[in-house]
């Protein structure tokens, strides 16, 4: 079991790692060698993340989810096969978390008095401008 949170553990029997050669320089170690990862995580059938936090975690990593909603973590950070799959696992434990966390309600704030004074001045600034620009008309001729 992963542990996210007190309340969350991942199943690691839901979490699927795929070894892939890595793009990039690297010479013939990096031709031969399949060192990056892959991490596939199941994220609409897993059993293991409460709804709430599912609906999160699909708005939070909406462009890493295919359309059969898998998250795909793709991990070619080092050299080395095992530490690209913790790091792999640590971005997916964040993720998760970060889904976990319920977002705070926005309040919505007033405008201050000297913002609301600063812009009835301009309007009237303008509108003076606008007024002067009318033609004269001569009354009493």
């Amino acid at each position: 079991m992963v542990r996210i949170t007190d309340a969350i553990e991942l199943d690691e029997g839901e979490i699927h790692f795929k070894f892939i050669r890595a793009p990039g320089p690297g010479g013939q170690h990096v031709n031969k060698a399949a060192t990056a990862v892959q991490l596939r995580f199941d994220v609409i059938h897993s059993a293991s993340l409460p709804e709430n936090v599912r609906l999160r975690l699909l708005q939070i990593a909406r462009n890493r989810i295919s359309t059969r909603g898998f998250l795909i973590i793709n991990a070619n950070r080092f050299r080395s096969q095992d530490l690209n799959r913790k790091d792999a696992l640590d971005r997916l434990v964040q993720l998760v978390a970060k889904s976990a966390q319920k977002p705070k309600p926005r309040c919505r704030s007033k405008p201050t008095i000297g913002s609301i004074k600063k812009r009835k001045e301009s309007k009237q600034r303008r509108s003076k401008l606008k007024h002067s620009r009318q033609p004269v008309t001569l009354t009493g001729e």
